[in-house]
């Protein structure tokens, strides 16, 4: 994620870097079977208020607007909201994109049917606060999908390398496993499904041609090896009651959209 600056937080993160990713061989494996878990897990989307959150380029929006669903996007950087905005108005999709924080999102509670959140737990130290603002904007019943870059796996070895080699991206880095997952989602008083992986071989594009068939009977037996780990938690439609003792402070504000 980066700011709502003139600048990016992320320079490694940019737009071009991403369309480069997904145009690469390697890129376009992975980015599908990220993409299979995650819808999987999201179901049928049609007419559901969904957002975004750390939309990016807009490349998921997009998809869930062709699916049906109303979506909204948010993302910390002005030049992926500006990219993603791009992206809808050449396909005269229907999204709204817009500058805002994971940690402070700028909707009222209980706005949403579904969030989904990909990879922006990665780049933030403490990810307690951002869960509870996607609770705050679920409404009771709602579901969360979120994924996320795997503890145990490969990917994650060679960029703990790079970031002791200097990479100022990879030294922010953060990878969890799906206990660490589940409980930040019980944290903010979700209730968290399995966690599932994807994502089993390493950034070799013969090792990804060759396991790929595999993903997701791997992903059915462990999470061990995943780069990518994804589950569905639900906000409970009992046990908000604002009054109560326990009830999450963040979770009875409102913001104005």
């Amino acid at each position: 994620m980066a700011s709502g600056t003139d600048s990016p937080l992320l320079p490694d993160l940019v737009p071009d870097v991403y369309a480069a990713w997904r145009a690469s061989e390697i890129g376009a494996i992975t980015e599908q079977l990220q993409r299979r878990l995650v819808l999987g897990l999201l179901g049928d989307v049609r007419g559901r208020r969904v957002l975004d959150v750390g939309c990016g380029d807009g490349d998921l929006a997009l998809e869930l607007w062709r699916r049906g669903a109303v979506v909204t996007g948010i993302d910390a950087s002005l030049y992926m909201i500006d990219a993603a905005r791009a992206r809808a108005t050449r396909e005269g999709a229907d999204i709204s994109f817009m500058v805002g924080e994971a940690a402070s999102i700028p909707f009222d509670a209980e706005r949403f049917d579904v969030v989904v959140a990909v990879t922006i737990l990665c780049f933030v130290a403490d990810a307690g606060p951002v869960l509870r603002e996607i609770a705050r904007v679920l409404r009771p019943g709602g579901n969360l999908v979120i994924g996320e870059l795997g503890k145990w796996s490969l990917w994650a070895a060679a960029r703990r390398i790079r970031a002791w080699f200097g990479s100022s991206l990879w030294r922010r880095g953060r990878f969890r496993t799906g206990g660490e997952l589940r409980h930040l989602a019980s944290q903010a008083w979700l209730e968290p499904g399995p966690v599932f992986g994807s994502i089993y071989y390493p950034r070799w594009q013969p090792a990804a041609r060759l396991l790929a068939p595999y993903d997701k009977a791997l992903s059915r037996l462990t999470t061990f090896g995943a780069a990518f780990l994804a589950l569905s938690a639900v906000k409970p439609a009992h046990g908000w009651d604002k009054s109560s003792a326990g009830f999450p402070v963040m979770a009875t504000r409102s913001r104005s959209a």
